[in-house]
């Protein structure tokens, strides 16, 4: 088939007509598979962009392991195309564009997809509403508040049937850290650029007893227009921002050059206490 010309028309079928719309949590949960003309190239991927548009080399290499999975009768690769569905019909493709590309040009049916609800501007106009403070703190999900089961000190695993769901894990400490900042009326924020779905996040922080106001997914994927604006969304509506990461805690103050930095002196078991220590000390210097 020819690929670039089926993107081409694609692009004209839905240019003006698509929007993304939410999806039920048991219906990502069940979905595992979907036809591959189910799924319609992203028009701000550059792959969808006929200035670059897709590269046959990636394609080839996808095709290759189609080949082999079928010459040896064993399963194509189960690592699914990221997907969110959309109006007024199918899915459009968040990740996985040259995966896609290869199966629909081999004449694969179906394909391994996850579903997923991410962060656009109507839901973080939604956050910023909702918010009564000024001033947030910030995480990176994947590299501060999720841990690696054996190689740090976790807080303890969900219980059956939500184990079944939730597989993150999160670093000790981080519940009673958010909930800390909480009472101090800071808005918490968690960002990732893996492609988690917003409400699936609340929901796994809310089996922890904290409530996280404002989530970010998929940011790697953003193009530069997109962060721009979700920036100056949140600069008109906070005063300061706190970022934390695991070595230092970062103040930094809207429309000023001016910021504090801080390194964490403790790691591990005594990490969030020491985090708490430090933001009470800046809210004291304040």
């Amino acid at each position: 088939m020819d690929l670039d010309k089926y993107i081409a028309e694609e692009m004209a079928r839905y240019e003006g007509r698509c929007f993304p719309v939410k999806t039920g949590m048991l219906k990502r949960l069940l979905t595992k598979k979907q036809p591959c003309k189910n799924l319609h190239p992203n028009p701000d991927d550059e792959f969808s962009k006929p200035e670059v548009g897709p590269s046959y080399r990636i394609i080839s290499e996808y095709e290759q392991k189609i080949r082999r999975a079928k010459e040896h009768s064993y399963e194509e690769e189960k690592d699914p195309i990221i997907i969110e569905k959309m109006y007024p019909e199918g899915y459009l493709i968040i990740n996985g564009h040259h995966r896609w590309g290869a199966a629909l040009r081999m004449g694969v049916p179906n394909i391994y997809v996850k579903i997923v609800n991410l962060t656009h501007e109507a839901d973080l106009r939604l956050m910023l509403e909702r918010s009564i403070h000024d001033k947030r703190v910030t995480f990176d999900l994947d590299e501060v508040v999720f841990g690696k089961e054996g190689e740090e000190a976790l807080e303890r695993g969900l219980s059956f049937p939500f184990s079944l769901e939730y597989k993150e894990r999160l670093r000790i400490g981080i519940p009673a850290l958010f909930n800390y900042l909480s009472v101090l009326g800071y808005d918490i924020w968690v960002y990732s650029s893996n492609f988690y779905s917003f409400d699936y996040l609340k929901q796994l922080f809310k089996r922890y007893h904290v409530k996280v106001d404002g989530v970010i997914t998929g940011t790697a994927k953003r193009s530069q227009e997109a962060k721009d604006k979700y920036n100056r969304l949140i600069a008109e509506k906070y005063k300061s921002t706190i970022h934390v990461d695991r070595n230092m805690v970062l103040k930094t103050y809207t429309g000023s050059k001016d910021f504090e930095e801080k390194e964490i002196p403790l790691r591990d078991l005594s990490w969030s206490h020491a985090v708490m220590t430090i933001i009470d000390e800046m809210e004291k210097d304040a």
